[in-house]
């Protein structure tokens, strides 16, 4: 990272002016310039190609405080089209930068483009990911850690340290290989292992004994759950995706596809070495990767057995996630509690039902949602939006509710009013967990239930303290439901977080819209905006 000079920042505030940012002076800016190439590692012991960001595998970590201006100049030097999307970074009024097909054209081999977002009134673990094409399977994802400015307590003390683990699973077959066998109709088999920060073994984390450290744990795999726990030592949730929990102890967590949380460990163990553990769930056979906890002074290696984890137990799982809740006393990212945002008392304004399913469209393998599989047009959904270019999408291709009928190919929109307040719930009628994201917003997880949903479930809702996420999972044969308050006005994606679905079609977006032209509701596209398709630079 380098800083800017004065005439940078008189430039970028012109930049700021012209498309619409509205920022305090006193908001810091922060400079990166990555470079995406191809490269050789050996994540199992095989050399493949993976991608890199600045030669490094994951990529570098951007490490910001609540309000900083991040400003990523991402140079494309690999042999395809690329984006890359901040994960759970709400993208205040501004979707141009939320860095997904639907909102932006990809940055073109032996170009660049620069992303300018602000991490505006949020506190948190997030990550990175490029999101075109299969790309993420083959890296191209790293750490984005927001913390609180100093006029904000957290209700827990300074950690001693911090340790960021990006856990993930990991195939020996590159992202073409992947891509090949997915456009040819064929599902992608387990992965071949886990990875722990890129690495399969030999990681170690160093700590002192009698102090405790934060652990930031993301799953940035693109197919399956994760159950995290430490050899000997409990830890304790204080923070899910930019909420502050609870603060429930627990031997072990699962974090499942596109998640983050933060939790704290006391090191009060005898010195030595411990195992960190990650295992899959609800997969035959169990994958496990293993890192090391090294307490500063030991000569003592981790010994066997490892800690036992859950495996296939999905109520296990579902009754943990129940126990995850907001702690309606601390401080959001701005100084008030979090709790004094009252939303099981907002009457909802629309329901949604949105169910994930598996067909075959022209003899091959597809995923929908209320039997439509999205595919991506040439014209982003946002540009054409914007400059009200006809032929691009229309708001009657997918219902808001499951339909009978025959499966069909189209690019699903689903129309809503700035500040409506919704009710998402995600049905999962297959076999296999689902894992769930919508860009832009966070949403109350009130419910998880087996089965199919109906109005009846919302007796069982928790409308005082559910926690505020941005990725939710779907157990399978079971739902989820979750609130939202669409306030942020723009375009936005929901998707799988299992990547082989989401590139068949699992995919949808959101317009989030009212007839204001407003900086206060929504920037106009950035003086850098890229055009293709339909859409041409205005003269």
């Amino acid at each position: 990272m380098k800083q800017g000079n004065p005439l940078i920042l008189v430039f970028l505030l012109a930049y700021c002016f012209g498309s619409g940012c509205v920022t305090k002076a006193e908001d810091p800016y922060r400079f990166f310039t990555w470079t995406v190439t191809y490269g050789t590692r050996s994540p199992l012991g095989v050399p493949q190609q993976v991608i890199l960001i600045n030669g490094q595998f994951p990529g570098p970590p951007i490490e910001g405080v609540t309000n900083d201006n991040i400003l990523v100049n991402l140079i494309n030097k690999i042999d395809e089209p690329l984006l890359i999307t901040w994960n759970g970074i709400k993208q205040r009024r501004m979707s141009w930068q939320d860095g997904v097909l639907g909102t932006s054209c990809p940055i073109q081999p032996n170009s660049n483009w620069t992303y300018h977002f602000q991490l505006k009134d949020q506190i948190g673990t997030y990550t990175y990911f490029a999101s075109t094409s299969m790309h993420r399977a083959s890296g191209a994802f790293g750490a984005l850690n927001v913390n609180q400015r100093s006029v904000i307590f957290v209700p827990y003390h300074k950690p001693d340290g911090d340790f960021t683990l990006l856990i993930s699973d990991w195939y020996k077959m590159g992202h073409k290989a992947l891509r090949k066998r997915l456009d040819s109709g064929r599902a992608l088999p387990l992965p071949d292992g886990l990875l722990i920060n890129g690495a399969s073994k030999g990681l170690v984390f160093t700590g002192q004994h009698g102090q405790f450290y934060r652990f930031r744990i993301s799953n940035v795999g693109i197919s399956t759950s994760i159950n995290f726990r430490i050899q000997g030592h409990m830890m304790t949730l204080v923070e899910v995706e930019g909420s502050h929990t609870l603060e429930e102890v627990y031997e072990s967590l699962d974090v499942h596809v596109g998640q983050s949380l933060t939790v704290l460990v006391t090191l009060k163990a005898p010195v030595k070495d411990y195992f960190i553990v990650a295992s899959t769930r609800f997969t035959k056979p169990v994958l496990t990767t293993t890192a090391i906890l090294h307490y500063q002074g030991s000569k003592t290696r981790p010994s066997r057995p490892l800690p036992i984890g859950p495996t296939y137990h999905i109520h296990w799982s579902m009754k943990q996630a129940r126990t995850m809740r907001l702690n309606l006393t601390a401080n959001a990212a701005r100084p008030n509690p979090q709790g004094a945002f009252h939303y099981g008392t907002i009457p909802i304004s629309q329901t949604l039902v949105l169910a994930n399913g598996r067909t075959k469209i022209n003899g091959k393998l597809r995923y929908t949602v209320n039997r439509v599989s999205y595919v991506n047009p040439t014209t982003p959904l946002k540009l054409a939006d914007w400059y009200n270019i006809p032929g691009v999408f229309n708001f009657k291709t997918i219902k808001n509710i499951p339909t009978p009928g025959p499966s069909i190919l189209g690019t699903s929109v689903l129309d809503f009013a700035l500040h409506e307040y919704v009710e998402f719930v995600f049905q999962n009628n297959e076999r296999s967990i689902q894992s769930w994201h919508i860009d832009g917003t966070n949403a109350y997880v009130v419910g998880y239930g087996t089965g199919t949903w109906n109005i009846g479930m919302r007796k069982r809702y928790n409308y005082v303290d559910a926690v505020s996420r941005h990725t939710f999972q779907v157990y399978p044969m079971s739902w989820t439901s979750v609130l939202a308050s669409l306030d942020n006005k723009g375009m936005w994606n929901v998707r799988s977080q299992i990547w082989s679905r989401r590139y068949l079609g699992q995919e949808l977006y959101v317009r989030v819209w009212n007839n204001e032209r407003s900086l206060y509701t929504e920037a106009e596209p950035p003086l850098n905006a890229l055009y293709c398709g339909k859409a041409k630079r205005p003269i």
